[in-house]
């Protein structure tokens, strides 16, 4: 009943707006990154080599620019301008994908554009940590319900992806997604408020860096939480099929099964992390992927896969329901900067999970794969119990 009452409290105008906003750009990603190696292959035309160029170009630049808009966005405030210049630039970059080919140009100005409309996402949970701040309302339950936004759009974006590239063509898609920017643009504009800085440069209690060293084991402990989660996604279809000789659908029904599940987990993180606090939560959390990870080592059977997702679950819906606000705890006044740094973790992890995963299934198994996604999650359990509870 107290979850509900939270969620009714955060019905108004302005905080329908934040989840609108929320679902409708995690919508636009949500178009374009589940197909973007099929088009590049496709549309594009290019070998394996530079697809995963383009992958990695794309994670390095999009640190790189995120973690500078963040940065300015802390100094210069209002990160309702920001952000409308993001969903822009997602518009752009909608456009171009959908209607150029020239792989250059894709992996220049295409990912350029397409950094700057990711930055739009950290911003806007910055500025929603912001504004209830203001209201004196629970930031946690109020970012836990945004977060359920992005992975509801996930939910439902990746099929209608493959559904309109399918049926449409890629240009069509593109377009699609250049729509949703479009409207988060309409949105950002009428209802999201416009906020100063919170307090002049001069007058500014001292704050926390990424060199803190709370903040810093938190980094790495989410690195290499979603280095994990990233190596799952990339190894678990490959798996499934060649090692384990089952059906290709299974890959796609644990991975919506997990996706669906983390909802509910997300909104109860933010819930009970008010009694808990963050490090209990997010130390449960872990356990569970530890759990987890060590479970696909020895159960192999579909229905077994399919029971071991409410532990993938509980690890990915409170990480990613109350880790962003644990990093601005830990960053008072720095809520631009501690967002990005709670992104740029998935990056980071990205990138490593890509490098990882890649080796070990060449020279090893892709059971391999999980043995050693098991041994990082124990090392992002480890890295929890250096961080302060906030």
């Amino acid at each position: 009943m107290k979850l509900v009452s939270a969620l009714r409290r955060g019905s108004d105008p302005i905080s329908l707006s934040f989840l609108g906003v929320t679902f409708t750009t995690g919508m636009a990603v949500a178009l374009q990154v589940p197909t973007l190696s099929l088009f590049l292959a496709q549309e594009v035309g290019v070998r394996p080599f530079l697809i995963g160029l383009f992958y990695t170009i794309n994670a390095v630049v999009g640190i790189l620019v995120s973690q500078w808009l963040g940065q300015r966005s802390d100094l210069r405030g209002d990160r309702k301008q920001l952000i409308l210049i993001c969903c822009g630039a997602g518009v752009l970059a909608s456009l171009l994908f959908a209607f150029n080919r020239h792989y250059w140009l894709l992996a220049s100005l295409g990912v350029l554009l397409g950094s700057i409309a990711g930055t739009a996402s950290p911003q806007l949970f910055a500025l929603a940590r912001e504004h209830v701040d203001r209201e004196g309302r629970r930031a946690d339950m109020f970012s836990s319900v945004m977060r359920a936004q992005f992975s509801l759009a996930w939910v439902i974006g990746p099929p209608l992806a493959f559904a309109i590239a399918i049926g449409y063509g890629f240009s069509f898609m593109y377009l699609a997604s250049a729509l949703a920017f479009l409207v988060c643009c309409a949105i950002v504009w009428r209802w999201l408020p416009s906020l100063p800085l919170p307090a002049p440069l001069g007058d500014r209690p001292k704050v926390s860096s990424w060199r803190d060293r709370d903040v810093r084991a938190l980094f790495i402990a989410c690195t290499l939480m979603w280095t994990c989660n990233s190596m799952y996604l990339i190894n678990m279809p490959l798996y499934i099929t060649r090692e384990l000789g089952l059906e290709e659908r299974l890959a796609g029904l644990l991975m919506g099964t997990a996706a669906a599940l983390e909802i509910p987990f997300m909104l109860l993180a933010g819930h009970y992390t008010a009694r808990f606090g963050k490090r209990p939560m997010l130390l449960l959390a872990v356990l569970a992927g530890v759990i987890f990870y060590g479970g696909l080592l020895s159960l192999t059977g579909e229905r077994t896969l399919l029971m071991l997702q409410l532990f993938n679950a509980i690890f990915i819906g409170i990480v990613a329901g109350i880790g962003m606000s644990y990093f601005q705890d830990l960053m008072p006044g720095r809520a631009g900067v501690a967002t990005t740094l709670f992104t740029n973790s998935i990056r980071t992890g990205s990138i490593l999970a890509g490098a990882i995963a890649g080796l070990v299934a060449e020279w090893w198994s892709f059971h391999g794969v999980f043995v050693v996604a098991a041994g990082l999650a124990v090392l992002a359990l480890l890295g929890c119990l250096r961080v302060r509870n906030v």
